[in-house]
């Protein structure tokens, strides 16, 4: 999909407005039924290169760009980044999680949750930092992971991306019509269609369609715009958090405070496990990196400047929350209104609401904005229809992409109040940010080519003792949170395994811009972190989780895998006709 024809000579353009059959599947494995049979003979040899086949910098950041035919606009800079990392991450979270949590599980303990989440987080952020910055592509950890781990593992992580965008998408924009009313002074559910269909899907919900619509149309005018919109709409907010922080400690009495850790540490960390999605939505920045004029300056300041604001505001919420209302008056749906009326500020619920619906409005424009460039280089990679890959030459944004992750969020918006689904984004989004934590450490202590294959083989095992570890040390907890026997065994091992890192193994690669300091142990913290987080959420989300798994592996089989492969070969045969002293050359798009 160059845009040079055989002779050399340049190629007209195509119109962008097509969907032939070509564009949809234009790989070898798809032409007819025939070549599509053949293929699936040979699902067992392209399942081996694809499983022990790696992608590199080059390839995701010059040959997959190519996918797209025209090229993204590098316009954000470090200020926008900042505040698209306040748009993305403060939604309606920190209004609803910590009412519920501090009333069901971590009393006034609930601001070390926080803390306890947000050290997580940050771990996940220094990981995500760094890959951006050494990586500047709009794939974000998928394309991260192809790089490391290679094209299975990038797979799931896609299939998670995917679900996690339509299904959070469609959840914060039925949450936008339930705060709408509550500005209205109305029922929740008084703006939905009712109908006779099953329960829970029964309250159609057209306000959350128009939201997701107008998002995405912003989203897909330009980055900038959205960018400027952006500001205004999380300057609001920043206004409104201001107000309750201020208000709150205003109001607080520390006799509220007693007992500080009403259900001691395993309500904290319960607590903490669910209230770590108050901080979600940060990925997204990495992937907005391709349209990023500095990245090496811009990301490390856009992602992890505002992940430290946002965590101390979160922690500040939390504890004038408590600090105004003892713990066991907390309402859990409506927290902050209540409380504040329990104090005489009857009508700060209205202020309230419309901080939240300013969050959710951002955390929707952002959204848009960063999941449909996820989209654009899992279609690169050919694992959905290289259709979705392609950026409009005028706008420079992925309009099919944005539109397939839209019209997919609208529908279920429509008709699904997500309770079954949402319990699904917590362990996608944890697996996710495990995953990245695992490559970064692959990626500073295996180059191919260059590592010998001991050292590859005493990686390997070093990595096993820290995920085997961490999750004997989360199976523990669940299984016996009073308990501290088994913790003499797990944590001296995942200390053992990191240390095995330190001692035997050489860093084979040092980051040329920023990096993740105290390497390995800050991503090794990280997976026992995630890990542990994870097995707070119960067995019922994992029965799910393998439920999805299971499904993207089949269509892996009968799809992703050959279409993938014709894409390596692909790439293979081109890169073999480049002349030598073509290889620097600068890529067109």
């Amino acid at each position: 999909m160059g845009l040079e024809g055989e002779t050399g000579t340049p190629a007209q353009p195509r119109s962008y407005w097509r969907w032939s059959k070509q564009d949809f599947f234009p790989e070898k494995s798809f032409e007819n039924w025939s070549s599509y049979l053949f293929a699936l003979s040979q699902t067992k040899a392209r399942f081996k290169d694809r499983l022990l086949s790696r992608s590199d910098d080059t390839k995701e950041l010059v040959d997959l760009r190519k996918q797209s035919e025209n090229s993204m606009k590098r316009c954000l800079n470090w200020w926008d980044l900042t505040w698209f990392g306040f748009g993305s991450v403060i939604g309606a979270g920190i209004f609803v999680l910590t009412g519920q949590e501090a009333h069901d599980h971590a009393g006034p303990a609930i601001v070390l949750s926080y803390i306890a989440s947000g050290i997580s987080a940050m771990l996940s952020v220094f990981c995500y930092t760094e890959f951006a910055v050494e990586i500047p592509v709009a794939g974000g950890s998928f394309a991260y992971l192809r790089v490391e781990l290679g094209d299975l593992a990038a797979f799931l992580t896609a299939g998670n991306i995917l679900l996690e965008s339509i299904v959070g998408g469609a959840a914060v924009a039925r949450s936008w019509t339930s705060y709408f009313t509550t500005l209205l002074d109305r029922h929740p559910e008084s703006l939905r269609i009712h109908t006779n269909l099953k329960d829970g899907f029964n309250l159609l919900d057209p306000i959350a369609v128009a939201v997701l619509a107008i998002a995405s149309m912003i989203a897909m005018t330009s980055a900038k715009r959205t960018s400027y919109l952006n500001w205004i709409a999380s300057a609001v907010n920043t206004v409104v958090i201001l107000f309750v922080i201020v208000a709150g400690f205003a109001h607080a009495k520390t006799s509220n405070l007693k007992p500080f850790t009403p259900h001691g540490a395993k309500g904290i960390f319960q607590a903490a496990a669910i209230v770590y999605f108050a901080y979600g939505g940060f990925d997204s920045i990495a992937t907005m990196a391709e349209e990023t004029r500095n990245p090496g300056r811009d990301i490390p300041l856009g992602l992890l400047g505002s992940m430290s604001i946002i965590t101390v505001i979160y922690c500040l919420m939390a504890l004038s929350l408590s600090m105004m209302q003892k713990y066991t008056d907390i309402d859990r749906n409506a927290a902050y209104s209540l409380a504040f009326q329990s104090v005489g500020m009857k009508w700060a619920k209205y202020l309230v609401a419309l901080g939240a619906l300013k969050g959710m409005t951002t955390v929707l424009l952002v959204g848009a904005l960063g999941q449909a460039r996820y989209t654009t280089h899992i279609a690169r990679a050919h694992m959905i229809p290289p259709w979705f890959a392609l950026v409009h030459p005028k706008t420079g944004t992925p309009i099919y992409a944005t539109l397939l992750i839209t019209i997919s969020s609208a529908c279920i918006a429509f008709f699904s109040s997500l309770d079954v689904l949402t319990s699904l984004l917590s362990v996608s989004t944890l697996f996710i940010f495990m995953m990245m934590a695992v490559a970064l450490l692959v990626r500073r202590y295996y180059v191919r080519g260059t590592t010998p294959r001991t050292n590859l083989l005493k990686l390997a095992i070093f990595l096993l003792v820290i995920i085997a570890s961490s999750m004997g040390t989360s199976a523990y907890w669940g299984l016996n949170p009073g308990g501290w026997v088994g913790y003499t065994i797990t944590i001296p091992l995942w200390f053992l395994g990191t240390l095995g890192i330190v001692v035997f193994l050489p860093q084979q690669r040092t980051p040329a811009v920023w990096g993740v300091p105290l390497v390995p142990w800050f991503p090794s913290l990280s997976i026992a972190i995630n890990l542990f987080l994870m097995g707070s959420l119960g067995a019922q989300t994992f029965v799910r989780f393998a439920v999805c798994t299971v499904i993207m592996l089949v269509y892996y089989v009968f799809f992703g895998l050959h279409a993938t492969y014709d894409m390596a070969q692909q790439i293979k045969t081109e890169s073999s006709k480049i002349p030598d002293n073509e290889d620097e050359a600068e890529p067109k798009f």
